[in-house]
């Protein structure tokens, strides 16, 4: 089968291993920022920044060949990040023909004007030309999967989303190896809305961290603050699991690969971690995005994107901001500039009117 990867970045490049080892065809496509990685592609068969070999049967294409890269493909990996989506959709547009599959390793969430959330596969359908982007099946991938890991060949457990069920089956199939373990889903909502989630929580698990650099670190006695970064943690899956209520979800998917799987391997460490402890020590959002300057930092816009939500969401009588403690702690930094703080006290409110 030939399949296409269109952008180069670490996850999208990373599903060229278990593709490659299925035996595909795999074209990887660099987007208009990627043209050093697939120059090393080209060069040494290099991948400079999963620093490893290409397989064999992976063949890198710079942008201006995107129209050959696309020729007679099957299946196309969108890999890039939240903020290409739109282009990637006005990319490839022409070059799509009906049965074909888009399957995309993109996190994130928009929203509309009156606050209502647009999942990213949906956001790229609408960029795609009209009489062809219905013929075509959109479809994503969430879980906890590190990219250098997952091109390494460790294990690696995913779901796969799409509203199709015969073509997340198909997807499933083609991927799935040894070492990389898929459970497809039609339950595409779910999926998105816990992997974009996931984002903004890590942010506020992250400010834990920071904030015991702010205290001085740990003590003498050799304390830390993890107490605190589970307490948040836990507080993130919940109110995961309250948005997937108030969406028309499947709640349980909060608990699952895409929500607190998702979650726990994104708080390991990354810019995401890097970013909450800076805020955490007492650094501004500006400053802290200073401190970053170069790095996409997808969780800041997540949170923006709630911030923005929430409000007309609560408006019209969909939701209370003040199911969202944490999330609205995290719109006060992000968004509104304020000093990190975790309201700790408005936390797991079930449990204080004992409905749990």
């Amino acid at each position: 089968m030939n399949i296409a990867i269109v952008g180069a970045g670490l996850m999208g490049s990373a599903t060229a291993y278990p593709l490659s080892d299925n035996g595909h065809n795999v074209r990887l496509v660099g987007t208009h920022l990627d043209g050093e990685i697939i120059a090393s592609c080209r060069e040494r068969g290099f991948h400079p920044r999963l620093q490893r070999p290409l397989p064999p049967n992976v063949r890198p294409f710079f942008v201006e060949e995107l129209a050959e890269a696309l020729d007679e493909v099957e299946i196309i990996v969108s890999g890039v990040n939240s903020l290409g989506v739109h282009w990637i959709g006005r990319a490839i547009g022409p070059h799509l023909r009906p049965g074909q599959r888009i399957i995309a390793v993109t996190k994130g969430l928009e929203a509309a004007e009156d606050g209502s959330l647009l999942i990213l596969p949906d956001v790229l359908r609408s960029e795609l030309p009209e009489d062809i982007r219905e013929q075509v099946a959109l479809a994503a991938i969430g879980g906890p999967c590190i990219a250098g890991e997952l091109a390494g060949r460790r294990h690696s457990c995913v779901m796969f989303g799409c509203r199709d069920r015969e073509a997340v089956e198909r997807l499933a199939s083609a991927f799935r190896t040894s070492y990389y373990h898929i459970w497809p889903t039609t339950h595409l909502l779910s999926l998105e809305l816990c992997v974009a989630l996931k984002n903004a929580y890590t942010l506020g698990v992250g400010l834990a961290a920071g904030m015991l650099e702010r205290a001085g670190g740990v003590d003498a006695a050799g304390a830390y603050m993890h107490n605190l970064a589970a307490a948040t943690f836990a507080q993130g899956c919940t109110e995961i699991e309250r948005l997937l209520r108030l969406m028309g979800g499947a709640p349980a998917f909060a608990h699952m690969l895409p929500g607190a799987g998702d979650l726990y391997v994104t708080c390991q460490g990354g810019r995401t971690v890097r970013l909450g402890r800076l805020l955490g020590m007492g650094h501004s959002y500006a400053e802290a995005r200073a401190l970053m300057a170069g790095e996409t930092l997808e969780a800041a816009e997540i949170v923006r994107v709630m911030g923005g939500a929430l409000p007309k969401l609560a408006a019209r009588g969909l939701l209370s901001p003040s199911d969202f403690p944490l999330l609205g702690a995290l719109v006060d930094v992000v968004v509104h500039g304020r000093e990190a703080a975790l309201p700790l006290d408005d936390f797991f409110a079930e449990m204080r009117v004992g409905l749990v």
